[in-house]
């Protein structure tokens, strides 16, 4: 467990942020990769066995980011639907490139069995900055929900809508890194005008439920497919996994649909968030890509087994 003391230099301590705030905030940030390069480029091979889709369009000042969806090319309107969304948040690298690597690994051995949607990268921007928030200083993965102030999540909304009552499991891969509390965590407080607390970051894989609907059977699936890739995380000494009760090995559970999280777009039996821990030094970038591609097939085959 990781630990830090976080100051915010944008803002005054104990008043959210205004415009002006929130302006400088923007002037900080800095493109330091590339979502044509390393995510569109990675898709267009697909297009030879998958249909691809541009779902939404996000429009940023001078710049213009392409949602593109992949979909089995055999859909089979008889068969469930199984979503699996990454990059929500976009500086979360493996959510990305796992997702594009359970496609090109993966997918066509559930060819006939579900009708695949997979949305790689929601929050391209996020992916180029390395950020958790949109240029709004909004995060997307708390924006789920009627009259979305986030663009990207509003798009996956339209995007998943028609197939909402008929997914049957829902995975959304994430990552939980340092910098959630160098950096993100101490902004949130700083935007909102609320005290930094400092936490810790639990070193492993671990998984986020849904308290409104629990499936720890699901759940340990998974948890016990992924162990055979890398490390699962430990309870620290309150028994917690972020401030949140473990309620078995590797598993919190959050109330998805009040919190606003991806995970609750649709109605689907089976929903879980993946969170791959990569700044550990027991895990490489290969190894929480394929954590993430394992999570998915062991979630889908779990799915499938238990309708």
């Amino acid at each position: 467990m990781k630990t830090a003391k976080a100051f915010y230099p944008i803002g005054t301590p104990g008043t959210p942020w205004g415009d002006a705030e929130r302006a400088e905030w923007l002037s900080r940030q800095t493109r330091q990769r590339s979502y044509a390069s390393e995510v569109l480029s990675a898709i267009e091979p697909l297009r030879a066995r998958f249909d691809v889709e541009e779902y939404g369009r996000l429009e940023y000042g001078d710049e213009s980011f392409p949602l593109l969806a992949i979909r089995s090319r055999d859909w089979n309107d008889d068969l469930p639907v199984v979503l699996v969304t990454g990059g929500v948040h976009g500086y979360e690298t493996s959510a990305v490139h796992g997702a594009l690597q359970f496609v090109d690994q993966h997918a066509a051995d559930y060819a006939g069995r579900v009708n695949l949607l997979v949305a790689p990268c929601v929050s391209p921007w996020g992916y180029e900055r390395i950020h958790r928030w949109n240029p709004h200083a909004i995060d997307p993965n708390r924006s789920f929900r009627e009259d979305s102030p986030a663009e990207e999540s509003a798009a996956l909304m339209r995007l998943v809508a028609p197939v909402r009552d008929r997914v049957l499991m829902h995975i959304d891969l994430h990552e939980t890194t340092d910098t959630d509390e160098t950096e993100f965590r101490p902004a949130l407080a700083a935007r909102d005008g609320k005290r930094f607390t400092p936490g810790g970051i639990p070193d492993g894989f671990y998984l986020v439920d849904d308290s409104e609907n629990p499936q720890p059977k699901f759940q340990q699936a998974v948890i016990a497919a992924v162990k055979k890739v890398t490390h699962i995380a430990p309870a620290d000494a309150n028994g917690e996994i972020i401030g949140s009760p473990v309620v078995a090995r590797g598993v919190i559970e959050y109330p998805l649909k009040q919190l606003g999280l991806c995970a609750s777009i649709t109605n689907a039996r089976y929903k879980t968030t993946t969170e791959v821990y990569p700044d550990s030094p027991r895990a490489t970038p290969e190894q929480c890509n394929t954590a993430q591609a394992v999570a998915v097939c062991a979630a889908i085959d779990y799915a499938l087994a238990h309708r």
